[in-house]
């Protein structure tokens, strides 16, 4: 019969049909018809049709149609029930008929508009109850009939369809039904450009994966991120088909929703090629799997878990593996993995991991992450890791109330060799009655001894990380010191491959009152060799600082030093010494990334350091010094090669990002900066330091004054008028007595006990002078161990110290400086407080 009636392509119609099927939905919009479209082709359908009988029970109607083909095949609008179409036979026999084209020409009336020779047809019965609703009718545009899988999923679709058809308060359900009913299978569907990695996805897709609508930014990373890693690169080769994928492709995968379920998925895709002979579209179907099928291809199971037990490195690794391949493959509701260590079961994961979901024992120990347990106290586990013997427990049988409630349906208890002796135990729990048949016994049996191999390997892996985790934190400073007039943070995180300890080092020392200095720096190679020379390169630095040498002559030492070793690896170093007071900044560079500045403004830059070689290549190396003033409100970056270099990230690359996200940063927050500056680093080839520092500024300044002391008869008079002058001026003639004592008992204890130049400094901050003396010599004043009527000497410096609030002596360049600190004794503020306090370097 000719096709009479306009069917577009994609938009399901809906008809009135004698019956009394009102039609009072409204018809589907063209992307909520394409998403169905799209699902049936992959079962082989280009037309589906919905036939509901008439008032009379004498005819079929049609009431609606969908597909991709609806504009190339008609189909008739009424067919008699006592006639010889397809869909009468299959009303009347209450059976589905399939028809390959030899067998759709015997039929006199029924199949579709215009004949031709390669069209499938299947006709399908409504029921519900025992009554009969209607016929599903579905063409499909091939020659070899639906097979076995389409046949089992349409009808499928037809029971779906009926329970939709079925009369609510004795009044029929009105179409659309055909895509409602679609979506009741749970069929999600999608199509991806390969070029660009959009891919438009249904709603029923999003929800089989565990994102809602709103939450999708159209990438297809995005639905890969719930991907797990194991099935990853299946699906990269969906995602980046080559020119030889045209075919069909089918394939299983799990996927990790935000709730922590773990689901199988079941993917069906073709790819569409362009003009130009490429793959231009990838059309596709997911739908859910509840459990893993159970084919006698239990051998490729086996295979998969022994290479993701193989990429397992770490006990957390060989945890989630051992939950992927037992609870849902098995259908299982619990699975707990726990280690032997003594006589205590150290659990290492809980699934589901909830304290609920366990007996009260296990919730009352969950303590930490996961609970531990005398095996004692579970003499069930006891007996079968002293056996070495699976045991598998049926529904019903009475267990200790330790095991009480993790496998009421069944349970299976699996001691887990290793090398001779037991490396711990897996339970598998089901709540409902589960029977054990052989070919899973041998599963389970065949899965403890892999787990248990790779539990005893991770743990001595974990072991190792552990070990190298607690070196490297040794080697790195514990806190840093809370600057005057700064804020200082540093980040570390180890390289994730191999050993997890580097030789990246960073370390903020105090210099004086008012001086900081910056270091960080990267030693070769990830070993426990790098570390060792980053400890010892980082101490040497600290010592060569502190001792006074300006920051040239710091990496010089530090370079000869390294030069000196029997080792093979060089360092790169990056110094800075900052005047906290002024902001004046002095930079060395020896092979290392420049610094990054971010300016009060917001705007960043590279800082042009002029450099020298790594440490280690040449003993006789020059390392110049850069001068920069920063302004209060700057951010100081130093960082290494591995937070901004990578295989896949060049160097210049990586430095743009890193200012860009600088840039961005509210310096506010220093830590929260630091974060934001690592950003999602994922897998790290190399381990990461990074030391921020925020200049503040001083909010008061000190007063300072010196002089040159000159090496005459009088050269102490001449040190007392200078101090009596400058206390006048500094209004601070309270305390002269002190102050000149003091001056007088430094400059002549200089004189006398050193050669070469001898310096007077004055500083005057809030209610204190400091006087510090500086010669030539390195060797501190020592104080005599017992003075009596005769000595002739030592009293000076125990005068000094009993006049000064505090007293000491620290090195600086060519010589050490002797200072004493005394308190001005009045009430009315200085002028040289022109702000609050603030506290010298804290490093308690």
């Amino acid at each position: 019969m000719p096709h009479d009636g306009p069917v577009r392509a994609g938009v399901s119609q809906s008809r009135v049909s004698e019956a009394g099927v009102v039609d009072t939905g409204s018809p589907l919009s063209a992307p909520e018809a394409a998403v169905s479209d799209r699902a049936l082709a992959f079962a082989g359908v280009a037309l589906a049709a919905l036939y509901v009988p008439d008032a009379g029970g004498a005819e079929l109607l049609l009431a609606e149609t969908t597909g991709c083909a609806t504009a190339d095949y008609g189909l008739p609008q009424k067919l008699p029930l006592s006639g010889d179409s397809p869909a009468a036979h299959a009303f009347r026999a209450d059976r589905p008929v399939w028809l390959n084209p030899a067998a759709l020409a015997s039929y006199s009336e029924g199949g579709p508009t215009p004949a031709r020779g390669d069209v499938s047809f299947g006709a399908l019965p409504l029921g519900w109850e025992g009554g009969r609703l209607g016929c599903l009718v579905v063409v499909g545009s091939f020659s070899g009939g639906f097979e076995a899988e389409q046949r089992g999923f349409l009808e499928r679709y037809a029971d779906a369809l009926a329970d939709l058809l079925h009369p609510v308060n004795g009044r029929p359900a009105a179409p659309p039904l055909l895509s409602p009913a679609l979506r009741g299978l749970r069929v999600g569907s999608f199509v991806l450009v390969p070029d660009t990695g959009f891919i438009e996805a249904d709603e029923t897709l999003l929800d089989l994966v565990g994102i809602t609508p709103d939450d999708f930014d159209g990438k297809a990373d995005t639905l890969l991120a719930h991907a797990l890693p194991e099935d990853m690169h299946a699906l990269m080769s969906v995602l980046e088909p080559s020119t030889q994928a045209f075919g069909r492709r089918e394939l299983e995968f799990r996927v990790r929703r935000p709730t922590g379920e773990m689901r199988w998925l079941s993917l069906s895709c073709r790819v569409a090629a362009g003009t130009d002979g490429r793959p231009e579209q990838v059309l596709g179907v997911v739908t859910a799997t509840s459990v893993l099928r159970r084919s006698a291809d239990d051998v490729s199971r086996i295979q998969w878990l022994t290479a993701a037990l193989d990429d397992a490195a770490t006990v957390r690794d060989v945890s989630r593996v051992v939950v992927t391949a037992l609870r849902e493959p098995l259908g299982a509701d619990r699975v707990a993995l726990a280690e032997l260590q003594d006589d205590r079961l150290m659990v290492t994961v809980l699934d589901p991991p909830r304290p609920e979901a366990w007996p009260e024992i296990w919730r009352s120990e969950w303590r930490s992450e996961w609970p531990d347990a005398p095996v004692s106290g579970l003499p069930t586990l006891q007996m079968a890791l002293r056996d070495g013997r699976m045991d598998l427990w049926p529904a019903g049988t009475v267990l200790e109330s330790g095991l009480a409630g993790i496998g009421s349906g069944g349970l299976a208890v699996l001691p887990l060799p290793a090398k001779g002796r037991i490396a711990g135990v897996c339970l598998v729990g089901w709540d409902q009655p589960h029977e054990f048949v052989p070919e899973e016994r041998s599963l389970l049996t065949a899965t403890a001894a892999l787990v248990g191999e790779a539990l005893q390997r991770a743990h001595a892996h974990d072991a190792e990380q552990e070990l190298a985790t607690m070196l490297q934190r040794s080697l790195l400073p514990r806190r840093l010191p809370v600057l005057p007039g700064g804020t200082a943070v540093a980040r570390y995180l180890p390289a994730r491959r191999g050993l997890q300890v580097g030789g990246d080092w960073y370390d903020v020392i105090a210099l004086s009152e008012y001086r900081v200095a910056l270091v960080i720096g990267d030693v070769q190679g990830h070993s426990a060799g790098a570390a060792t020379i980053m400890g010892q390169m980082r101490t040497a630095v600290r010592a060569y600082a502190v001792e006074g040498h300006p920051p040239d002559v710091v990496v010089s030492h530090a370079n000869r030093l390294l030069v000196g070793m029997e080792t093979d690896l060089f360092a790169t170093c990056c110094y800075v010494e900052l005047d906290m007071e002024e902001g004046n900044t002095l930079f060395v560079r020896a092979g290392h990334l420049a610094p990054l500045v971010r300016h009060p403004d917001g705007a960043t830059e590279e800082v042009q350091v002029e450099g020298g070689p790594p440490l280690g290549i040449l003993a006789e190396a020059e390392f110049p010094m850069t001068a920069v003033a920063l302004a209060p409100g700057t951010v100081l970056a130093l960082v290494t090669d591995g937070l901004v270099e990578a295989a896949d990230l060049p160097l210049d690359e990586g430095m743009d990002r890193t200012r860009a996200a600088l840039a961005a940063a509210d310096p506010a927050d220093p830590g929260r900066m630091a974060d934001e500056l690592l950003g999602e680093i994922g897998r790290r080839e190399d381990d990461v330091a990074l030391l921020l520092l925020r200049y503040d500024g001083m909010e008061s300044r000190p007063i300072r004054s010196g002089w040159a002391v000159w090496r005459l008869p009088d050269a102490v008079m001449h040190a007392r008028r200078f101090t009596a002058r400058t206390l006048r001026r500094w209004q601070a003639e309270e305390a002269s007595d002190a102050v000149l004592l003091v001056v007088s008992e430094l400059v002549t204890n200089a004189l006398v006990h050193t050669q070469g130049p001898v310096r007077v400094d004055l500083m005057l901050r809030g209610d204190r002078v400091r006087v510090s003396v500086s010669d030539s010599s390195p060797r501190a004043p020592a104080k005599p161990v017992i003075v009596d009527w005769e000595s002739t000497g030592g009293r000076g410096l125990l005068l000094v110290e009993a006049m000064a609030e505090s007293f000491g002596t620290v090195p600086v360049a060519g010589g050490k400086q002797v200072w004493s600190e005394i308190v001005v004794p009045r009430g009315e503020p200085t002028p040289a407080e022109t702000g609050p306090r603030r506290k010298g370097w804290d490093l308690s």
